[in-house]
């Protein structure tokens, strides 16, 4: 089995167009090892060159990045392979699994089709005949724990999980000597991120190939690799043996990671988000608003039913829920729980079946005209991704501008527009007002997303998942500005989440949801501290964690 070596490698992108800025170092200098059948992760933030330095393995580089120095896998140097040569290596000696596992697959093939399509390009004797390549997808199906039926289905008819069980089977397909996964495990429920890493691990340890991980979470690195490197702004940062990066880290920077993600029942991190950015002055504790006892919104006896020709599924039973003005719930569950379900249900997005009480301030919720649309000024929503929620041709003041306009603001748009940023923390706003989607941070994005909720002035904001996919530091910064909302402006929040650090980092109730069911309820410590629910002590027990992880 052949080692994989990076060897003092460089990569730079040229620009050109409207953001021409020469060339841009992405990785300077970099020499690295993993040795066969060895397992490293290279942990850092988004623009650390993590993702970069992993790509150039495969020479999966778009044509404007140059490559200085050597990756070599084994004594083959990649750079120097002809196109047929590295065709046969991408499969036979290295492959990877996507980030995007929905945006890696082909939407109009069967999964099996797709499985089958990388066995048909690489044929070996194995694999000739269409009934051994049949078989060979079975046995891939089976070695990442899905039904032989997944194989007629559709990328949309699947899970996330299950997506990505895929594109590890794929991965798999040719008998690889090295398998690179870049973020594996992002945006995926707790419990499915576990299922994917043992997954992993174990096909690692059984059939001793390499692993090369790509994550800016170190608790999932740790969980999984012997040994990790640490990057950041291009350059090596910091290597060693997992538990020794995370929890006695050499350098700030290493540190910093480590620190972001909380540890539940750490008093520290209760209520303390983790942030390098400067927070505003918080007001003095006269005027700072907490949770009160005045209730906002209520759910009794919730149902919600689908049906589909002869088929119902019943998507939320029976579901109580009290939100108070200036409380901050988590709603923590699985992909399918049904908290999805429940936000739009609360926001009047989804009926309710017969029978089911909602209200917000006193008031059955209003279903129709203007009622309901004075309704959706005081409950605005969060969605998780903010580049799918920008129009990547509007400008940021256009973006937030737009509900404004969609309310008929009576006010001076242009003032309520920069003051909603500033909430928002996008200080100066005139800095950012030109800008489009494209040319901002994710941090940034997110900021511009809740700069256009608070636009019309809500008095709850519901949160989808608003820090999943970011980086350690800016997810600390997204969690920082909204409690600084509710100290500032009183704003009360349901954050939907898979995310238990984060219910501790900033939530004062938890609500965990099993199979549409609110199976446990109540205050943060007790519910994280304390679990009653089976399916509580599930999801604690799920959580990755760098404290006495084991690679």
């Amino acid at each position: 089995m052949p080692d994989l070596v990076f060897e003092d490698v460089s990569i730079t992108y040229k620009t050109s167009g409207r953001n021409d800025r020469g060339e841009v170092p992405a990785v300077q200098g970099v020499s690295l090892t993993l040795p066969a059948g060895a397992t490293l992760g290279i942990a850092g933030e988004s623009g650390s060159g993590k993702s970069t330095l992993a790509m150039s393995a495969l020479r999966l580089l778009p044509k404007s990045a140059r490559l200085d120095g050597r990756v070599l896998i084994g004594d083959t140097d990649v750079k120097k392979l002809s196109f047929g040569k590295l065709r046969a290596l991408r499969w036979r000696d290295a492959s990877i699994v996507f980030q995007g596992a929905m945006h890696s697959l082909n939407p109009v093939r069967t999964v099996g089709w797709q499985i089958n399509e990388a066995l048909e390009l690489h044929r070996t004797k194995a694999w000739r005949t269409e009934a051994q390549r049949k078989k060979r997808v079975d046995d891939l199906l089976r070695s990442v724990d899905l039904p032989l039926s997944k194989a007629r289905a559709y990328p949309h008819e699947l899970s996330g999980g299950q997506k990505q069980r895929i594109m590890i089977a794929m991965a798999l397909a040719c008998e690889p000597d090295i398998i690179i996964a870049d973020e594996p495990t992002t945006a995926l429920d707790v419990i499915v991120q576990k299922q994917i890493l043992d997954m992993i691990a174990g096909l690692v340890t059984e059939r001793g190939i390499s692993l090369l991980m790509i994550s800016h979470d170190l608790s999932v690195l740790a969980t999984a690799c012997e040994r990790i490197a640490v990057m950041k702004d291009g350059k090596l940062v910091e290597v060693g043996p997992a538990l020794e990066v995370c929890n006695n880290g050499q350098e700030e920077y290493t540190r910093q990671l480590a620190e972001a993600f909380p540890t539940i029942g750490d008093p520290e991190s209760r209520m303390n988000p983790v942030t390098r950015r400067e927070r505003p002055a918080r007001p003095p504790e006269e005027e700072r608003h907490a949770m009160t006892d005045d209730v906002l919104l209520t759910a009794k006896g919730v149902n919600v039913t689908y049906h589909s020709g002869s088929r119902s599924l019943h998507a939320l039973k029976d579901v109580d829920l009290t939100l108070h003005k200036g409380e901050i719930m988590a709603l923590v569950g699985q992909s399918g729980s049904g908290k999805s379900t429940l936000a739009r249900t609360l926001l009047g997005l989804q009926a309710a079946d017969p029978g089911s009480e909602l209200t917000f301030r006193g008031k059955p919720l209003p279903t129709k005209g203007k009622e309901l649309k004075a309704f959706r000024r005081e409950v605005q929503m969060v969605l998780q991704d903010p580049s799918a929620a920008l129009n990547p041709k509007l400008s940021v003041y256009e973006s937030v501008a737009e509900g404004l306009r969609v309310q008929r603001y009576p006010g001076n748009e242009a003032d309520r527009v920069r003051q909603a940023m500033e909430e928002a923390e996008l200080i100066p706003a005139e800095q950012y007002q030109a800008a489009i989607p494209q040319e901002l941070s994710g941090g940034q994005r997110q900021r511009v997303v809740i700069a256009g909720a608070l636009a019309v002035e809500p008095q709850l904001i519901v949160a989808d998942e608003p820090v999943a996919s970011l980086d350690a530091s800016v997810r600390g910064e997204i969690l920082a500005l909204l409690m600084s909302l509710r100290e500032r402006l009183g704003l009360t929040a349901l954050v939907i989440t898979h995310d238990l650090g984060l219910a501790w980092n900033i939530a004062d109730t938890v609500a965990v949801m099993y199979h549409g069911e609110i199976v446990e309820y109540g205050p943060t410590e007790q519910v994280l501290q304390d679990p009653q629910h089976e399916y509580t002590k599930t999801l604690l027990a799920a959580a990755p964690s760098i404290a006495g992880s084991a690679a």
